[in-house]
């Protein structure tokens, strides 16, 4: 299955709409060697570095969720919102 890495990051913020929700920055680059997708999410300070395997990036796009990288984008939201809530407090 071929697509791009712009298709890739619509379709992963169309599974996981909380990206869109707190302004999270993504970037996802294809490694070769690794023959992984590597994604990073941005906001602030706060970065998270992850890769997906081609398989779950395959099944991602045919809309079905990923756990591992839903779990990695909970957490993420997560440490966030915990960190906006101690400055704000």
């Amino acid at each position: 299955m071929f697509y791009t890495a712009v298709g890739l990051k619509e379709k992963i913020m169309e599974i996981y709409p909380e990206i869109n929700e707190h302004n999270l920055a993504m970037s996802a680059n294809f490694n070769q060697e690794k023959n992984a997708w590597i994604l990073e999410l941005k906001k602030g300070k706060h970065r998270l570095t992850t890769h997906l395997e081609k398989k779950d990036a395959d099944e991602c796009m045919n809309n079905i969720k990923c756990v591992y990288l839903g779990v990695q984008v909970g957490q993420f939201v997560k440490n966030f919102e915990e960190d906006e809530e101690k400055l704000a407090g």
